[in-house]
């Protein structure tokens, strides 16, 4: 019988080594290289929230449509019939449901990424990964509503009649520039929800004093030239405005969108800011 011999026994180090890491020079707000190398975690997370938000619904995706279509019809009545409200020669219901499209897929964008850690606390404190992707999902996910309601411009703009031009072409950058925008003002208000739990009630009056700052239901034309910038600082009066000139043909403001555009960029260097000073603190407030 042969004879077996026991293994050796491995020694134990004498000491333990300590690595402290530290910041080391400049660093981005927003690491790439972290969010591509979690691309597939993050488009599980976009699958989800698209499924979640269809699954075991009575409406399901007809609520896509509904939303914009009972929006632009109250607003039609009420500040194209009733109050009269110019619409830079261009039947109400179209002009308005151009800016009823984005506000709406900006808005619910918002609403959602601010409440996303909030609803589900266990992706903190049970797996690691860039957090960011956490508010970012239902942003990029949105866009699917966003592509699916403009199904209804398309229709609008064939039964009015309207043809754009080919400034169409700079659809993409103006979507792209709105969803810029809802990632800095959602992960903001996502790291402030956690940590104060009364911002809650603060998004639903913040996003409708907005609304009414926003040229949704009435032109900027309305504001006098040399004032417009004012307007502006608001990012999507010049988005807004932008998106009828795209999709309808009106003339571009390219000074109100080069403010906007301007400004969206500052909120959402500011946005992931905020998330990332209260990223530390989120696990232990979630």
């Amino acid at each position: 019988m042969t004879k077996l011999s026991p293994s050796p026994v491995p020694e134990l180090p004498t000491h333990s080594e300590v690595i402290v890491i530290r910041r080391v020079g400049f660093r981005a707000p927003i690491d790439l290289r972290e969010l591509w190398a979690g691309r597939e975690l993050f488009g599980f997370l976009i699958w989800r929230d698209i499924r979640s938000k269809y699954k075991q619904t009575v409406l399901g995706l007809a609520w896509v449509f509904l939303q914009p279509i009972l929006a632009s019809g109250i607003f039609s009545v009420i500040f194209g019939a009733m109050a009269k409200m110019p619409s830079d020669g261009l039947p109400y219901p179209i002009f308005v449901l151009a800016g009823v499209l984005p506000w709406t897929y900006f808005m619910n964008a918002v609403t959602f990424a601010s409440n996303s850690l909030i609803n589900q606390p266990s992706l903190l404190t049970k797996i690691y990964m860039p957090r960011l992707m956490i508010p970012g999902a239902p942003v990029v996910g949105g866009l699917l509503d966003l592509a699916i309601g403009s199904l209804l411009m398309v229709g609008a703009m064939l039964y009015f009649g309207v043809v754009p031009n080919w400034t169409i072409v700079f659809l993409p950058a103006l979507v792209l520039l709105t969803a810029l925008l809802a990632v800095g003002v959602g992960s903001a208000l996502c790291a402030l929800t956690v940590a104060y739990r009364d911002f809650r009630y603060v998004i639903p009056f913040m996003l409708q004093v907005w609304f009414y700052l926003t040229p949704v239901v009435y032109s900027a034309t309305l504001v006098e030239p040399r004032y417009r910038w004012v307007l502006a600082i608001n990012p999507l009066a010049g988005l807004v405005d932008a998106y009828r000139a795209s999709l309808l043909g009106r003339p571009w403001d390219f000074t109100t969108l080069s403010v906007s555009a301007g400004v969206t960029l500052v909120v959402l260097a500011a946005g992931v800011r905020v998330f990332k000073s209260l990223e530390r603190r989120l696990a232990d407030l979630a």
